[in-house]
């Protein structure tokens, strides 16, 4: 990797800062002053910027409890965003693993691997999304075989996957679906002529909400976690 572009991966730097303290010779490489933006860093090599150590720092995957009122977006709105509840560096380059809606709670995913996203959120792949719905009417034991056959929503020109739908209790059902359309959960049970009062995401894949992260807390996942769901087979 170009020196000038390790700079500007490991700091806060942009590309013409870090072209500035590298002519100041504020830059050093193995203990040696180095000037040259084109100079490349192995990974071995030991960086230092005014005598402290860079590192890169690569590939992150975090886990949140998403509150209400927050958006899933990287743009201003009229509501906070999920990034705000980070306390990480270049938090611009991460983005959400999927969407949950300002009013949706749970498991957030939230990445800056690309790749890994993509494996977790295309319905090719079949990675479970698990929810738990409290609803404004009872709920009917039709919808659990309605659910699993699929349903065409409106505006949608293929019905849903077939979706696995267990009754808690008659205003409380936990839905696993493996899409994400827009409002999806919601306009399920819309078909059916019930509201979706709150919705809460307890699970992605094989990897659970950790039951220790209040609202608004997050964690990175564990090595396990970040391989159970990228490893998912379509």
């Amino acid at each position: 990797m170009r020196l000038d572009k390790f700079l500007c991966e490991s700091t806060d730097l942009t590309r013409s800062l870090a072209k500035t303290a590298l002519n100041r010779g504020e830059i050093t490489v193995n203990g040696e002053v180095v000037k040259r933006s084109t100079h490349v860093v192995g990974d071995a090599d030991v960086v230092e910027w005014q005598g402290e150590r860079l590192s890169l720092i690569g590939l992150r995957y975090i886990m949140l409890n998403k509150p209400p009122g927050y958006e899933c977006t990287n743009k201003s709105s009229q509501y906070p965003m999920v990034m705000e509840l980070l306390d990480v560096d270049k938090r611009e380059r991460l983005h959400t693993v999927g969407r949950l809606d300002v009013d949706t709670t749970g498991l957030l995913l939230i990445t800056d691997d690309g790749q890994w996203t993509h494996r977790v959120i295309s319905p090719r792949h079949r990675c479970d999304k698990v929810y738990l719905a409290t609803l404004a009417e009872p709920v009917s034991p039709d919808a659990i075989e309605i659910f699993a056959r699929g349903m065409r929503l409106e505006g949608e020109d293929k019905p849903t996957l077939p979706a696995e739908l267990e009754i808690v209790d008659p205003h409380t059902a936990r839905l696993t679906i493996q899409e994400g359309k827009y409002h999806q959960v919601k306009r399920m049970f819309g078909a059916l002529g019930n509201r979706v009062v709150t919705l809460h995401r307890e699970r992605i894949g094989a990897v659970a909400l950790d039951p220790d992260l209040e609202p608004g807390e997050s964690r990175y996942l564990t090595e396990a976690e970040v391989a159970e769901l990228g490893g998912i087979q379509g």
